[in-house]
C-alpha cells in the first residue's frame, strides 16, 4: 500500500508543535518519553519542544511512549522505543529514496516489530530489564496525510478544523474495547478497576503484537494530540478539546501541550506527556 497522492494545498501547510513531559505529583521517576523529528532526503533532525516549519520542506514524526517495568526498566524502555525510531525511520526514508518503495503500513509495522524484538531481547538478557516494555503511539505527518501506528494505552486524538475530538487509536485494554463498542461510557471506563491492564505492549513478555495502523487525511486547521495515559487520567475528553481550542484568555499564550499538562496535573497520579500538532495554511496557500 503506497502513500496517497499529495495536493498543492497540503504541500503549503505550516506545522506548529509543542511537547512536554512531566513526572507528575506522585511518581518518583518519569517513565514517559516523547519524540519530535523532521525527516527528509538529507537525514533526520531532532526538533525542539516548541516550533514551526513547513510541510513542503520535510515530513515529521511525533511519538509518545510510556515505559513498563520495575525499578528503572520502564524509563529505559520508553527511551529505547523513541530512540529506535530515529535510526529506523532514517533507514526507511533512504531506502525509499533509492527506489525501494514500501507502503506506510509496511514501514510502520516493521518499525514496531523491530522495537518489540529489541525490548524482548533486552528483557530476557539482563535481570534488571526483566519485564521491561513500552506503549508507543506514533504519527508520520506528510503532505495531505497523517499515518499512525499504535500499541498500548497511550493515545492519538484528532481535532478536525471543523470541530470535535476523535480518538484515532484503540486502547489495547479490555476496558478500551468495552468503550469502543458502546458497552460502557467514558465515566465508567475512567473508574473501571481493569482500565490499566494492557492486552499488548512492546516488549513486556508479549510474544505477539498487532499494532493499530491507519491514516487520516489532513488539512489546514486540523490539530492532533499525542499523549500518555497520565494526561487522560487528569482530563476528560471534553476538557481536552476545550483547553486546546478555547483556552482561558490568561493561558492563550502558553503552548497548548503545557496548558494540557498543567491542568491535568492535579487529577493525575501518573507521569504526563503531551504533544500538540497544529496545521495552518502556509504562505501562498
Amino acid at each position: 500500500m503506497g502513500p496517497p497522492p499529495t495536493n498543492e494545498l497540503s504541500q503549503k501547510c505550516a506545522v506548529h508543535w509543542s511537547g512536554i513531559t512531566h513526572r507528575g505529583r506522585i511518581r518518583k521517576n518519569n517513565e514517559d518519553a516523547f519524540l519530535a523529528l523532521a525527516i527528509d532526503g538529507h537525514g533526520v533532525h531532532h526538533l525542539g519542544k516548541i516550533g514551526e516549519s513547513g510541510l513542503e520542506q520535510s515530513d515529521f514524526i511525533f511519538a509518545v511512549s510510556d515505559g513498563l517495568g520495575g525499578a528503572n526498566a520502564g524509563e529505559f524502555a520508553s527511551r529505547i522505543a523513541v530512540d529506535r525510531i530515529t535510526k529506523l525511520m532514517a533507514r526507511s526514508f533512504r531506502a525509499s529514496a533509492q527506489g525501494m518503495d514500501s507502503g506506510f503500513s509496511d514501514i510502520l509495522a516493521e518499525l514496531f516489530s523491530q522495537i518489540h524484538r529489541d525490548l524482548l531481547r533486552l528483557g530476557s538478557s539482563y535481570e534488571e530489564c526483566a519485564g521491561m516494555g513500552a506503549t508507543l503511539s506514533l504519527g508520520w505527518l506528510t503532505p495531505g496525510w497523517l499515518y499512525f501506528a499504535h500499541v498500548g494505552d497511550s493515545r492519538i486524538y484528532y481535532l478536525p478544523g471543523t470541530g470535535g475530538l476523535n480518538q484515532l487509536t484503540h486502547d489495547h485494554t479490555h476496558v478500551g474495547w468495552q468503550r469502543r463498542t458502546g458497552r460502557i461510557n467514558e465515566r465508567e471506563a475512567r473508574s473501571h478497576p481493569g482500565r490499566v491492564s494492557l492486552q499488548q505492549a512492546l516488549g513486556a513478555g508479549y510474544q505477539i503484537v498487532d499494532p493499530h495502523i491507519g491514516a487520516v487525511a489532513v488539512a489546514p486547521g486540523d490539530r492532533f494530540l499525542f499523549c500518555t495515559d497520565g494526561l487522560v487520567d487528569g482530563l476528560w475528553d471534553r476538557r481536552i478539546e476545550e483547553v486546546i481550542r478555547q483556552p482561558d484568555p490568561a493561558q492563550a499564550a502558553v503552548p497548548p501541550a503545557k496548558r494540557l499538562v498543567d491542568e491535568a496535573l492535579e487529577g493525575s497520579r501518573d507521569n504526563l506527556t503531551a504533544i500538540v500538532v497544529e496545521l495552518a495554511a502556509g504562505a501562498g496557500a
